[in-house]
């Protein structure tokens, strides 16, 4: 039988161990690879080709949103679960936005971990049930944009305000990468959400809007 191949992301070397040493136990998983950022962890997803990644999404530098993002831009098919200590649903909608396939809290049995695991191994998707709930009551109680309030009135992320700013001093997608350390996909990411969320269409309307915002200030 094919064992299941792992990569652990996580930048505690504690818990990376601890991780590797609770599923090489079992007959059927084996931990092939460990990365302690989000840039490492792009890295070893090319090379390594794991059937599962680990992702933590509190990491310095790149988090682990950003890392996603840009690992299943460059292979849609990577199979993600994100392993953290965030239970918030914002997190868990921006975790699967940006590609992951399950979404498991570290004060979880471990029982459960290994299910998550053999299920996102097998493509299916897997969210615990106290999570599942906690994100469909966040679900139920969005309300809809008031009449006369535009979708540009919703919040932007720090990150996304950031680009934004850059977007209107007409800086490319290469250009925000090197100044935020960011790849190019994970900017092109970003900025496909900026639009979405602002209800834009193109970034020239994203432009006029950040001097709109300017010239009122």
């Amino acid at each position: 039988m094919d064992k299941i191949r792992i990569m652990i992301t996580d930048d505690h070397p504690m818990m990376r161990e601890a991780l590797s040493t609770a599923l090489s136990e079992e007959p059927d998983l084996e931990v092939t690879c460990q990365a302690s950022n989000g840039m490492e962890a792009i890295k070893l997803a090319h090379e390594c080709r794991p059937d599962v990644i680990l992702m933590d999404l509190l990491m310095p530098g790149m988090s682990g949103l950003e890392a996603i993002a840009e690992i299943c831009q460059a292979d849609p098919q990577a199979r993600i679960l994100v392993f953290t200590s965030l239970e918030d649903e914002d997190k868990v909608l921006a975790a699967v936005q940006a590609g992951a396939l399950g979404y498991f809290p570290k004060t979880a049995p471990r029982s459960f971990l290994l299910e998550a695991i053999r299920k996102v191994a097998d493509g299916v998707p897997y969210l615990p049930s106290g999570i599942a709930v906690k994100l469909f009551k966040g679900i139920r109680e969005m309300k809809s944009i008031p009449a006369g309030q535009s979708a540009a009135d919703e919040p932007l992320t720090a990150r996304q305000d950031e680009i934004l700013a850059l977007l209107g001093e007409g800086r490319s997608d290469q250009e925000i990468g090197k100044i935020l350390h960011l790849s190019e996909g994970t900017v092109r990411s970003h900025v496909h959400n900026i639009l979405q969320r602002l209800g834009l269409e193109n970034r020239a309307q994203a432009v006029a809007y950040i001097n709109k915002l300017r010239k009122r200030e």
